[in-house]
């Protein structure tokens, strides 16, 4: 199977977030990059290919201008050593009943909330560079589905499946999934479905694509009313107008068993076989492992495994995007399980 990777990601070396006002070591850091590499080479199934640029008009056609250029200014803004995050935020409940217009401000820690949604997600010098880096890996891999591979793997950092049109958060500066589920939609003039089986719900995912009728956008992820992001995910969120039917939500409780979310997955599938898309991008996050410090589940290592032959057996072709994972141990063994199942191997 063909990886690719890009170096560029380690440009982006966040110490810090913010949880719950505390501030917590990151677990969104280069090494989960390595370790997963270090895992893939270690086999001689995988082939390793470098990112192709493939330049700003891709995430053009999904992020707003704004949020584009506010990550590069802000990243080439800061102070070596520096880590930037917001302390105000553009909240609906300011301006509720007044009519107002949200003004972007001049000053940077003001630009910083109303481009950004959370306490997690630093700039710091590097992030852009490693966060278009990360959508080059997504959009390269897509390329190479659509010459003909059958699966091909993109190890993204940092993550994506947070970051909205106009917003970032969630360790997601750029969306890389949904960047590349856009520009195979345009490749190929046919329909696309993204497969979120992150632990976390893909809020900007599903804004991206909620009115949209030739994007299917099926997640598996920790119910909101507990877990981060929180505000989407909800079952009853089905897409609005001609996108009306294609977001399936699929909210899950906490210690989940592996038995539970094939379950679980097999109704997702069969939204996948019932829309029958030319082309799947699977947000793949592995902070559905028992051990992971993020999330909840029960989830073992050879499950991974399972359900990718379960993804294979339905999906023609597949883009396979990395979102997150944060037991580094085990992190690189649980990607190469679910690699390989694809395979059937």
């Amino acid at each position: 199977m063909l990886v690719v990777y890009s170096d560029r990601h380690q440009l982006h070396d966040p110490r810090h977030d913010i949880q719950g006002g505390v501030p917590a070591d990151m677990v969104e850091r280069p090494e989960r990059a390595e370790r997963i590499l270090n895992a893939l080479q270690a086999s001689d199934t995988f082939e390793v290919r470098a990112e192709i640029d493939h330049g700003l008009e891709p995430v053009v056609a999904v992020h707003a201008p704004g949020l584009i250029a506010f990550v590069r200014e802000a990243s080439d803004s800061a102070a070596t050593g520096m880590e930037l995050f917001p302390d105000t935020f553009l909240h609906p409940g300011v301006s509720a009943g007044m009519s107002l217009t949200a003004v972007e401000p001049t000053d940077l820690t003001g630009r910083l909330g109303f481009w950004c949604f959370d306490t997690g997600t630093p700039v710091r010098q590097g992030t852009y560079a490693a966060a278009r880096a990360a959508v080059d890996v997504s959009l390269t891999a897509a390329d190479l589905v659509f010459d003909g591979e059958k699966a091909v793997y993109g190890l993204c950092r940092p993550p994506g499946h947070h970051a909205a049109r106009s917003v970032f958060g969630g360790f997601c500066y750029f969306n890389n999934a949904a960047i590349a589920a856009h520009y195979l939609a345009q490749r190929t003039g046919g329909k696309i479905a993204i497969l979120d089986i992150d632990y976390h719900h893909g809020n900007g995912t599903q804004q991206v694509f909620y009115a949209r009728e030739d994007v299917l956008y099926v997640s598996l992820h920790a119910d909101p009313r507990r877990a981060y992001p929180y505000f989407s995910g909800h079952s009853d969120e089905t897409g609005t107008g001609p996108g009306l039917g294609t977001t399936v939500n699929l909210p899950l409780p906490a210690g989940v068993s592996d038995v539970e979310y094939l379950n679980t997955l097999d109704l997702g599938l069969d939204a996948l076989t019932r829309y029958a898309p030319s082309v799947t991008v699977v947000s793949l996050g592995m902070d559905t492992y028992v051990h992971d410090p993020l999330g909840d589940f029960a989830l073992t290592t050879p499950v991974y495994a399972e359900c990718a032959r379960r993804i294979a057996a339905i999906a023609s072709k597949l883009v396979v995007l990395q979102e997150g994972g944060y037991h580094l141990p085990d992190l690189g063994e649980n990607v190469r399980q679910f690699l390989q199942g694809l395979s059937g191997d």
